[in-house]
């Protein structure tokens, strides 16, 4: 198939550039064909591509062989530590994909997926020390936070870790200002857990605050927060149009409901694209130290004039953090806060370093044994 200029392609309205064309030489030059994940559902996803929108088989359906190779086949378009992080590396909303013609009942197959360059990932349900990864290639991630319900500012420095981790850009986004008397307050607190990230109060109910929210956002979006923060409601005001679900918020506890059952990309009228996220009601790291040192850089900024380059802020002397802590520069609160997601980020890490070495020792001995049952089979073993 001929290769057109990314920016006259059908696709670019949905984040296709000139790197990615030049990434996607060599399966076209196979005859596959270049599509965006904009849905997953139970082995099927929908798909756009140049000639529309298609449903697509989400892997190939070939039984593998009685005798496996010593060495599987290495896919360029995985990096190592995707390949060993097994489930991440499955289809989600928002991967570029290489599409084969002609599979099961005429539908497409997904062939590969193109690298990609930030992922919103969080620790598995089960946290199994695999990470679930809620969208791909993301350039803004959108923090919503409902202003009618008690501001959580460790949810908030929880969601920035994880949107920090990703490599896009978050933003803070506290809806449903009709509905309190003002926003000053709470809008200050939430800076004061987000230094350095926008921080916009609206209401898309009324309209107010609507484009000030639109004016931060680029490329690929996703909406991340609880259920009833208004991600969906919100996501409609971006749209132009009732194209997500919304629900009511349970009054005597302002929880939603999940109105949002699986993500979803839709292209937004100026441009760009939008991914509404299911709520996330437990969200947890995933090896997200260097999300955590951006969440919380005043803190990382405070420790450089630590006596102690080890020190753990807690009773060493020299300690500016706790410095900081003792004369109201920094709240106890938010040093409290970057000690638990520190514990829990340094938690997951072990889990996953402990599985990563028995994944690598299973796959040798898997290796070995196949190779003694071929020299076996030669005559030549023992």
């Amino acid at each position: 198939m001929p290769s057109a200029s990314a920016g006259s392609s059908p696709l670019a309205a949905y984040g296709w550039d000139d790197a990615l064309d030049n990434a996607f030489l060599p399966h076209r030059a196979a005859g596959l064909i270049p599509a965006r994940v904009a849905a997953v559902d139970r082995g099927l996803c929908d798909v756009v591509t140049g000639q529309g929108p298609l449903r697509a088989v989400t892997g190939p359906v070939s039984a593998p062989p009685a005798d496996p190779p010593a060495a599987p086949p290495i896919d360029p378009s995985v990096s190592p530590s995707d390949a060993l992080a097994g489930p991440p590396q499955a289809p989600c909303t928002g991967d570029w994909a290489a599409l084969r013609p002609g599979g099961p009942g005429g539908r497409p197959v997904v062939a590969a997926l193109l690298p990609r360059r930030t992922a919103i990932v969080r620790s598995s349900a089960s946290r199994d020390s695999r990470g679930q990864v809620l969208a791909a290639n993301v350039d803004t991630v959108a923090v919503t936070v409902a202003l009618d319900a008690r501001l959580d500012l460790g949810r908030v420095e929880r969601l920035l870790a994880l949107a920090f981790e990703s490599g896009a850009r978050p933003v803070v986004v506290l809806t449903k200002a009709d509905r309190v008397p003002g926003t000053a307050d709470a809008e200050a607190r939430a800076a004061a857990a987000a230094p350095g990230v926008d921080v916009i109060a609206c209401s898309a109910a009324s309209g107010d605050g609507v484009d000030a929210v639109r004016a931060v956002l680029h490329g690929t979006v996703a909406l991340v927060g609880p259920s009833g923060s208004g991600k969906s409601t919100l996501g409609n005001a971006l749209l132009g149009r009732d194209a997500l679900a919304t629900g009511a918020v349970r009054a005597r506890d302002g929880k939603g409901r999940h109105t949002t059952v699986r993500r979803e990309l839709l292209p937004l009228p100026g441009g760009g694209v939008l991914i509404d996220t299911p709520g996330l009601r437990g969200v947890g790291l995933f090896e997200a130290s260097e999300g955590l040192d951006r969440t919380f850089a005043d803190i990382t900024d405070l420790a450089a004039g630590c006596r102690f380059g080890d020190c753990a802020h807690r009773t060493e002397p020299g300690c500016a953090v706790l410095a900081a802590v003792e004369d109201g520069t920094l709240p106890r609160r938010r040093l409290d806060s970057y000690r638990k997601l520190q514990r829990e980020n340094d938690w997951i890490a072990s889990r996953a370093d402990a599985r990563l070495d028995a994944e690598r020792r299973a796959r040798f001995k898997e290796i070995s044994r196949w190779q003694r049952r071929m020299y076996r089979e030669r005559g030549r073993g023992r």
